[in-house]
């Protein structure tokens, strides 16, 4: 059995127990395809840690790359497609996790500005269908492909709730978005239903011209374009310039900043917030909350009104 063969089982009998696997199943092939897909068995252990290394610098890919690869042996190990595991015993010393970067509120409108490099003649719609996914992706903190698989019928316009379906831990949520975004969406919409709608209001709500689904390499690959026209560049001392999924940890980020002016308790939001996100735990929420700047420093004003209050009243009891 080649190794695509048995990745297609294996795959069969994941999602069998309720795992979907689409990144994945994509890493899988890749790896079936760069070992020149023979025999699982018949594979080197040298081919699997060249499949591990990848091309570019080593980063967290390489853990997430061995963990699928470990699935798969776990599973010929016990059907007998395999005698051993060829996957390395040690793990490299791996760099620190890049840190996410936060978007200014001048940057997102610089952002918005710039997706008009993305007129085309051939494309009528995809500067403003850009426009939109970028106003979505910061003003309901969706996860880039939770925006790319709403449809039409997802959009509810009148109560301004976003339907989310197959989340990251496959659960379906409900998003509550603002009078300022809804409106933005109910724009697009009129322009969107002017496309084909090969499945009517299940039709993908962010369509290419021909009125199906936008491909997320595709929407990466404008993202490139139009923060290069934003003049928005790799921060200083990172290699890495800020990514589309960055504005997910830019609209946390903003959420607590406000709730921080606004004189809210901030730690009693933070599990409706994790909630909003879709996140499964309120730690998940916090890695996305790194210090900025401006958060620093509205969290050392209620830290210091708390310390003149409790100082006050220990001089009041004293």
């Amino acid at each position: 059995m080649r190794t695509s063969e048995l990745i297609r089982t294996y795959l069969a009998a994941r999602r069998a127990h309720g795992t979907r696997l689409r990144s994945g199943e994509r890493a899988l092939y890749q790896f079936a395809r760069e070992t020149g897909d023979q025999p699982l068995a018949q594979v080197p252990p040298a081919a699997v840690a060249t499949f591990l290394r990848g091309r570019g610098e080593l980063s967290a890919t390489w853990t997430a790359r061995y963990q699928l690869l470990a699935g798969l042996y776990r599973f010929a190990l016990a059907r007998g497609h395999v005698s051993a595991s060829a996957l390395p015993e040690q793990r490299p010393k791996l760099p620190p996790p890049i840190t996410a970067y936060v978007y200014s509120r001048a940057e997102l409108q610089r952002l918005l500005d710039a997706t008009a490099v993305l007129d085309s003649p051939f494309s009528r719609m995809q500067a403003l269908t850009y426009r939109t996914l970028i106003l979505t992706l910061y003003g309901s903190g969706l996860r880039v492909g939770e925006a790319l698989r709403l449809n039409l019928v997802d959009v509810d316009l009148v109560e301004r709730v976003l339907t989310v379906h197959e989340t990251k831990f496959y659960k379906s949520r409900l998003v509550p978005v603002s009078g300022a975004l809804a409106a933005a969406l109910a724009a697009y919409t009129r322009q969107r239903c002017s496309l084909s709608m090969p499945l009517g209001a299940a039709s993908a709500f962010f369509a290419s011209r021909s009125g199906h689904r936008i491909d997320y390499q595709r929407v990466v690959t404008l993202f490139q374009r139009v923060r290069t026209q934003a003049g928005i560049g790799c921060p200083s001392g990172v290699t890495r310039p800020p990514r589309l999924h960055d504005l997910r940890h830019t609209a946390a980020v903003h959420r607590v900043l406000a709730w921080y002016r606004e004189s809210k308790d901030v730690q009693q939001l933070l599990p409706k917030l994790a909630t909003y996100l879709g996140h499964a735990s309120i730690a998940s929420t916090q890695h996305y909350l790194q210090m900025t700047p401006e958060l620093l420093h509205e969290a050392s004003l209620r830290f210091a009104a708390y310390a003149d209050t409790e100082a006050g009243e220990v001089v009041a009891h004293a």
